[in-house]
């Protein structure tokens, strides 16, 4: 399987939980130079709330810088 953690050169979230009884995790980064990484269900669920709301996608509707 291919390495889908984000880089500089290759920006985005990756997600990911390997059971249901186990917590996920997260990692992310962004074009804008902006990183972050979560472990747990919760703290993985803000991440990707925050991603969505302030990076990815959002900057190019004009969102956050």
């Amino acid at each position: 399987m291919a390495d889908l953690t984000p880089t500089q050169n290759a920006p985005g979230l990756h997600v990911s939980k390997h059971s249901p009884s186990e917590p996920a995790t997260a990692s992310a980064v962004c074009h804008c130079g902006a990183t972050a990484s979560a472990n747990g269900d919760t703290q993985v669920a803000a991440l990707v709330a925050g991603w969505t709301a302030n990076h990815g996608s959002a900057h190019a509707a004009g969102g956050n810088a």
